[in-house]
């Protein structure tokens, strides 16, 4: 496809993805209801005209994230080293390869070091051939930096690294598309849960032991064919995601209590564009991917750097005036708040008591315009509607916001929003805990059940969570609803198994494509349910 081609193409999914905008009411949306809202300014000190580039990525601040004439980078997240220098495995290839942009199937990955956050960063090491880092620290304290289809791991940021593969445990379970973007987040424990490039959920109990992939389906939500590029993190209180759709060239932001179970907010994480000076100058790069975020002392998210490049990637060739580098960005990391009621709060909630929490850099009592501030559901504040202040106290260097009805704040909400503006008129936003919901919840995953003959007699069922499980009552039923056997389950530790005897109820009937265990609380509400496809090996299996 040439270029021409290729821009009418892109053209046209952008416009189909600002009429789903459009059709979700994105126009109404207020400042902070997107998270593209909390991109800040770049920072650096170096503006220069005189580099590679098209005409909208010039002027640019060269020293920002990391460059050069001669190497084509991509991809990297950041962490913070215990030298105090702030360390990124990047990506990379030469500017002087035939192949020009095509050669990422063959980049090394390197190892950069900056004083500075967002930058410049300079490659002091190689840790060998690899695409698509993303650098983690595991239980043990070691470090782990993910490839495609490898890893390498060392004991400090500074190396040297070891190469070997990853372990992947598929529980019974396809790859929805394949293991070339995958990302990662800290659990409570020390854990580690990934997410691969289909939406598929994983977890290591180290993070460098086997990854157990404990869904059967994408946890991603809209048209998910362009999706790659998954970014997630966890803070103090939730999960974060980021999806990149890369043929519209638009990012879709979500939220989850424990990374299998997610929220998605309305408007665009990021957008072609969203990288701008302190004085409004844009740096126009034509595509943003591989977003990384860097976590501060505080487990916020504080910067988003990203992989970026000039023209459509098959046009960036050769010793040309073309290439890729990455970027970083300052994040507003939104404020540190509370809710103060202890009963579970519903539509019908008379008030709600919101402790703001005061902080080095911030003062609640004396910076935020209070007038300004809504809270409650997402689906409210995100469009400027929600509860309002009715009154302000301190408490110590701390406020406590009491905020009236309206907060639109249900069952299922397990962390409320806060949109505002401080006494300068800048963005304010944050996200509330709720003292009576459980941050660390159980997570039941079973195997695909097994039997003799055309009938099912047992079922494995694992807890991926971390607090032990309710008793659960377990149906099993075809790809077209009928009722093949049942069982139950008592409670389940973390990272437990129990072994379940099926009552079988019916025969596996011909033609069936697929059975589904449906798990079911004591109150008889129905919990998740996986999935699994039928074939002729499931009659005989063992027993896991």
């Amino acid at each position: 496809m040439n270029r021409k081609a290729l821009l009418t193409v892109a053209l046209a999914a952008m416009t189909q993805a600002a009429a789903t905008a459009a059709d979700n009411d994105w126009d109404r949306l207020i400042r902070g209801g997107r998270f593209m809202d909390r991109i800040m300014p770049m920072q650096g000190r170096v503006l220069s005209s005189d580099c590679w580039g098209a005409p909208g990525t010039r002027p640019r601040l060269t020293d920002n994230g990391i460059e050069s004439p001669d190497t084509s980078y991509w991809g990297g997240n950041i962490l913070k080293g215990s030298d105090g220098l702030y360390h990124m495995n990047v990506a990379g290839w030469p500017e002087s390869s035939p192949r020009g942009h095509n050669t990422w199937s063959r980049s090394d990955t390197y190892h950069a070091v900056s004083d500075n956050l967002w930058g410049p960063y300079r490659v002091t090491a190689t840790l060998g051939p690899g695409h698509n880092p993303e650098t983690y620290r595991a239980k043990d304290g070691r470090y782990v930096c993910y490839v495609i289809d490898a890893r390498y791991i060392s004991d400090s940021l500074g190396g040297p690294w070891q190469k070997s593969a990853f372990d992947f445990d598929l529980r019974d379970r396809k790859i929805l598309k394949n293991l070339s973007n995958i990302t990662f987040a800290t659990r409570q424990d020390g854990s580690m849960l990934a997410v691969d490039r289909g939406g598929s959920v994983w977890v290591s109990r180290d993070g460098i032991s086997a990854y157990r992939q404990i869904t059967d389906r994408t946890v991603y939500q809209g048209n998910i064919r362009y999706y790659e590029d998954p970014v997630v993190w966890r803070d103090s209180l939730q999960y974060h995601m980021i999806v990149n759709d890369w043929n519209a060239r638009i990012a879709y932001y979500s939220r989850s209590v424990d990374g299998v179970h997610w929220v998605t907010e309305q408007g665009e994480a990021y957008l072609p564009g969203c990288s701008r000076h302190e004085d409004g100058t844009v740096e126009n790069w034509f595509k943003y991917e591989r977003a990384k975020v860097y976590l501060d002392e505080t487990g916020r998210a504080s910067l988003i750097n990203f992989a970026v490049i000039d023209t459509i990637k098959n046009e960036d060739k050769a010793n040309d005036n073309h290439s890729s580098k990455n970027i970083t960005m300052p994040l507003n990391r939104g404020l540190l708040l509370e809710v103060l009621n202890t009963e579970p709060i519903d539509t019908s909630t008379a008030a709600v008591r919101v402790l703001v929490k005061a902080e080095e850099g911030f003062d609640p009592l004396t910076q935020l315009d209070t007038g300004s501030l809504v809270f409650g559901s997402y689906n409210l504040v995100n469009y400027g509607r929600g509860a309002r202040v009715v009154s302000a106290e301190p408490r110590g260097k701390d406020l406590v916001l009491t905020f009236g009805g309206g907060s639109g704040i249900g069952a299922a909400e397990f962390a409320p929003k806060m949109i505002g503006r401080d006494k300068s008129g800048a963005m304010v936003y944050g996200y509330a805990r709720l003292p009576y919901v459980n941050y660390r919840p159980a997570i039941l995953s079973a195997l695909r059940p097994v039997g003799d003959g055309r009938r099912l007699t047992a079922v494995a069922v694992e807890n991926f969570g971390l607090s032990a499980s309710a008793p659960v009552t377990i149906r099993v039923t075809d790809n077209r609803g009928t009722l093949l056997a049942t069982g139950s389950a008592g409670a389940i530790e973390p990272y437990g198994r129990a072994d379940v005897k099926l009552e079988p109820v019916a025969d596996i009937p011909e033609g069936a494509k697929g059975i589904t265990v449906t798990f079911y609380g004591a109150d008889g509400a129905r919990g998740d349910d996986n999935r699994f496809s039928l074939d002729d090996a499931t009659a005989a299996q063992g027993q896991r």
